[in-house]
């Protein structure tokens, strides 16, 4: 029996990604196809399934990637052929996003479809630049319009005169006609006083905000040079914005932070860094794989009760041994009698979070931190288990052996290089848009400058630029490869642990 397809009209929010809803995303993780537009936040997309096809069909300005008919068919086509559809719109699907049209044609073919609602930017800009829409002391009244003239379509002219008495009107898509939106208001008996705001890129940490009256907010939208995508907002609300503004005010509000790590491990970095106001990029330039050959660690697993120590260098390593454990049938209880080591707090956490007591851990997250405190403890003759990634620093392998350990090192993972992602981390690069790179580990650094084009044969195109970057490195053998590539690396915390790094990119923008 042919699989049915379904096809979902999901509200992506207004930008920042934290205002997309629990079901969105869960249609996200279970969509085939991913028809998105221009004003969705491709950091959603990253809930999406490996297996997913995305299928971009944005407008900007009066560019379509497709036309409207176009995208109808589109959706109708992948839903015939029994696929799961989630069409992702910016803000809300049914204010001015077309999605009445969509879900009609639908309904014609006789297409199951769900709506998935969204906030919508004409409510959620206005309130990440401290503009209440409504508020007791000023309005119990709000209207939503479209400020571009092709939009109105067939359903009448905009109502100028009822929209003078409304407390509130806030114009979507309107920044190109605000001389023509504030004559017509003022004709209609608007005072040209009347307070109005202007927000582009609204609660995107590239929010921009002009105040000004009804009487000047053309000359000042042309000033400013304020483009699309913006929302007109107008009314006395707009004077609680001088006390009420808090997004702006955040200590990386306009900061733009690339970050580098794994896409699973990213996450943690990125959310701090947004919590404080930063445009975050997550460029992942490794990506973890398991090990080319399970045949090395499944011989370590059999034969635990021979080990003395054994020593996790990364949380990666601590995820991937306890993973094999139980995937050959063993357990916690076939550790007993060996003493466990980590290197660095991350480490160890995750160690602990395992349910496992750690016996030596190394704060300093360096090899040579780690040897010091074995070799006081009289591992001459003991046997060690390393489960670490192929790709590692030799030297704890050497200490550990040089003070007498017999060790045996087992490869739990791999790190490579990520397909996508170099095409768009060049072109930040070229245009300036980035004000500091992170790096959390060698590895990180390394293939970063493979995918800017830097490698063995030296210098690239994008070597200045990209040596005049900023950048944070997480310890002292990140920050001495980074520096062995030439990399401006300006700060490095004095704890080597994501936290610490937030908090010395908080004091670098003080």
């Amino acid at each position: 029996m042919k699989k049915q397809g379904k096809v979902y009209l999901v509200g992506a929010g207004p930008g920042d990604p934290g205002l997309v809803t629990l079901k969105a995303v869960e249609l996200i993780r279970k969509a085939d196809v991913i028809i998105y537009d221009y004003l969705v936040n491709e950091q959603l997309l990253s809930y999406a399934s490996s297996n997913a096809a995305f299928i971009y069909a944005g407008k900007k300005g009066n560019q379509h990637a497709l036309e409207q008919d176009e995208i109808n068919d589109l959706i109708v086509e992948e839903a015939v052929h029994g696929k799961v559809v989630v069409r992702l719109k910016g803000g809300d699907p049914f204010v001015f996003g077309r999605g009445g049209e969509e879900a009609e044609v639908l309904a014609r073919k006789k297409i199951p479809f769900e709506i998935v609602p969204g906030i919508t930017s004409a409510i959620a800009a206005p309130a990440y630049a401290g503009i209440p829409v409504t508020h007791r002391d000023y309005t119990s009244t709000v209207a939503f319009v479209t400020g571009h003239e092709k939009e109105t379509g067939s359903g009448g002219e905009v109502p100028w005169e009822a929209l003078s008495k409304i407390g509130t009107v806030v114009f979507l898509m309107g920044v190109g006609n605000a001389e023509q939106i504030s004559e017509r208001l003022i004709e209609a008996g608007r005072a040209p006083e009347t307070p109005v705001a202007v927000i582009r890129w609204g609660t995107h940490p590239a929010q921009r905000v002009v105040t000004a009256t009804l009487k000047t907010v053309a000359e000042e939208v042309r000033r400013a040079d304020l483009k699309p995508p913006s929302i007109i907002v107008v009314g006395d609300v707009v004077r609680l914005r001088e006390q009420l503004n808090w997004f702006e005010n955040k200590p990386l509000f306009g900061k733009r932070i690339l970050v580098t790590r794994t896409r699973e491990q990213a996450s943690e970095l990125s959310h701090h860094l947004e919590e404080y106001g930063a445009s975050v990029s997550e460029i992942p330039t490794i990506e973890i794989k398991p090990p080319a050959s399970w045949r090395g660690i499944d011989h370590a697993l059999a034969s635990l009760k021979k080990y003395h120590w054994i020593i996790f260098t990364s949380v990666n390593g601590v995820s991937h041994f306890f993973e094999r454990l139980q995937k050959k049938g063993r357990d916690l209880r076939d550790l007993k009698g060996i003493q466990i080591a980590a290197i660095g707090p991350a480490t160890a956490e995750a160690i602990r979070e395992k349910g496992i007591r750690v016996d030596s851990i190394a704060e300093e997250y360096r090899a040579e931190g780690l040897v010091r405190i074995l070799a006081a403890k009289r591992i001459r003759g003991k046997r060690i288990l390393i489960p670490r990634a192929k790709e590692a620093r030799e030297i704890l392998v050497e200490e550990l052996k040089r003070v007498g350990a017999k060790v045996d090192v087992v490869e739990a993972y791999r790190t490579i290089r990520p397909k996508g992602g170099a095409d768009r981390l060049q072109e930040l690069i070229q245009k300036g848009e980035i004000d500091l790179m992170t790096f959390a580990s060698s590895s990180t650094v390394e293939n970063f400058m493979k995918m800017v084009g830097v490698g063995a044969t030296g210098r690239s195109p994008l070597h200045d630029l990209v040596c005049k970057i900023p950048v944070a490195s997480i310890g002292p053998i990140t920050t001495k490869t980074a520096k062995s590539h030439g990399l401006n690396v300006i700060l490095q915390p004095k704890k080597y642990t994501i936290p610490a790094l937030v908090q010395a990119v908080l004091e670098y923008f003080k």
